[in-house]
C-alpha cells in the first residue's frame, strides 16, 4: 500500500465537470495497492500503522511556522483518491508498466475498507473520489508539503 499525502488549503474532485467531493484545510491522500497487498491487509500491523500515522503526522505549522501540529490538532479534513498509478514502473521503455498494481476488484475492496477505517479516526470530515473513475483533482497544496507513506517501510 502506498499513499502520497499532501497538506492542502482546499481540495476537490470533479467527474465530468461536476464536483463530487470537496474539503477545506487538511490532507489530500492518493492511495494505491500493489500485488503484495492481499485480503489479509485490513487489520494488519502495517494497515493500523498507516491509519494511525495519517492524523498524527506533525506537518501543519504552529504559530512559529514549525511543523508541530497534526491533522488532529487542526481538526482538518481528508480527501481520499484511489490511484493505481502509484505502482507504475517507469524503468523500461517509455510506457509505464502497472503489473505491480493490485487487481482492480481487490483494490476496490481494500480502498473501501481503508476509507471506512479512516473515517472512524479522522478529526474532520472525510470525502473520497470514485474508485476507477476518470477524475479531475483540484487542490491548493500548502507549503508545498508532500509526503510518501509505504506500508513496506512503516
Amino acid at each position: 500500500m502506498r499513499i502520497v499525502l499532501q497538506r492542502v488549503k482546499q481540495a476537490s474532485i470533479e467527474i465530468k465537470g461536476r464536483e463530487v467531493a470537496a474539503i477545506n484545510r487538511g490532507l489530500l491522500l492518493f492511495l494505491g495497492f500493489g500485488t503484495k497487498d492481499g485480503t489479509d491487509l485490513p487489520g494488519s500491523a502495517a494497515w493500523e500503522k498507516m491509519l494511525a500515522r495519517i492524523p498524527e503526522l506533525r506537518i501543519f505549522p504552529d504559530h512559529d511556522g514549525k511543523f508541530n501540529l497534526s491533522l488532529n490538532h487542526v481538526r482538518g479534513d481528508l480527501l481520499l483518491v484511489s490511484q493505481f498509478t502509484l505502482f507504475g514502473d517507469c524503468r523500461k521503455g517509455r510506457r509505464p508498466s502497472f503489473s505491480a498494481a493490485a487487481d482492480p476488484q481487490l483494490a476496490r475492496s481494500l480502498y473501501d475498507s481503508f476509507l471506512q477505517d479512516l473515517d472512524r479516526r479522522a478529526p474532520g470530515k472525510v470525502e473520497s473520489g470514485r474508485f476507477g473513475a476518470e477524475m479531475d483533482v483540484l487542490s491548493t497544496n500548502q507549503g508545498p508539503v508532500t509526503m510518501i507513506l509505504d506500508s513496506e517501510q512503516i
